[in-house]
């Protein structure tokens, strides 16, 4: 059996005591520095290459997406044996930063686009996630099922009871996108005691579009429910259906070349379907 381990911080280590794989593909933590730097490289190729991302000149000339957080997040990865055994077999990451190391360090990276006050105001283990990519030749559902595996693993083992990050949409143009804001910030806005709210200085009005419950002469503001759930992004229909809640208010990232939301899962109202789905996956050899 093989262990997740972290790396990113000395001395502070979590270890999972199963190896989780589906076929040749296997997900644990980064375990040494040239493993991160793979995981930076695939960040690169699908945020800046493949999705336009705006890189600083000291980013393009590493070729490599990194900032001071990675410097004590975990690095959740996936790897296909097929390629190797070595850096070169990374297929897929996520970074992981619990509130008990944040706390040590810089914050939280979501706090440069949102005031995250109420959730700090809960009790207990918080879970940032955070710079999620796959390469383009494995987004297929057995890598999205051993990456959300991994995340329910490190759930439990860290009795996390929040998680949250940003989830993007496509492009900097918030009318764009208005059918995907609108329609979050009318069926998926999080309770207020829990409820983030972009910055001020950042803060773009999601309510854009009228619910579709309007009547027959608004009918041409209103929403195309089935037609907006379509186009939503993989990973924000994912966190959806982990019962993710909306933060208040988007946020541009000309960076990124998104429109972010504050995506939230409360981890006890995880459905039982879900939690028991990723217990059986950790029960893989």
């Amino acid at each position: 059996m093989s262990a997740l381990r972290r790396s990113a911080e000395g001395g502070d280590t979590t270890v999972f005591p199963q190896r989780l794989t589906i076929g040749t593909l296997e997900a644990r933590l980064a375990e040494n520095e040239a493993e991160i730097r793979a995981a930076q490289r695939l960040r690169y190729r699908v945020f800046y290459e493949e999705m336009k991302a705006k890189a600083s000149a000291a980013i393009a000339a590493e070729q490599r997406d990194f900032d001071e957080f990675d410097d004590y997040c975990d690095h959740l990865l996936v790897l296909d044996h097929k390629l190797g055994e070595g850096p070169e077999s990374i297929i897929g990451t996520y970074r992981l930063l619990r509130r008990s190391v944040a706390d040590r360090h810089r914050g939280f990276y979501t706090e440069s686009e949102f005031d995250i006050t109420p959730l700090k105001n809960v009790p207990g283990e918080l879970l940032e996630l955070g710079r999620s990519c796959v390469d383009s030749r494995y987004r297929t559902r057995p890598t999205m099922q051993l990456l959300w595996a991994a995340i329910a693993a490190y759930v439990f083992t860290h009795d996390i009871k929040i998680m949250f990050g940003c989830g993007s949409l496509p492009g900097t143009d918030p009318q764009a996108v208005a059918g995907a804001l609108s329609y979050l910030h009318h069926n998926h806005l999080a309770p207020p005691e829990i409820r983030v709210r972009a910055l001020p200085h950042r803060y773009v009005d999601m309510n854009l579009r009228a619910p579709d419950s309007v009547s027959e002469a608004d009918a041409a503001s209103a929403l195309d429910t089935r037609a907006v759930l379509a186009g939503l992004p993989p990973l924000i229909k994912g966190y959806l259906r982990l019962g993710g809640l909306i933060g208040d208010g988007a946020v541009i990232d000309p960076e990124f070349n998104t429109v972010d939301v504050c995506i939230i899962v409360v981890t006890d109202r995880l459905t039982e379907k879900y939690v028991s789905h990723y217990r059986r996956k950790l029960s893989t050899e």
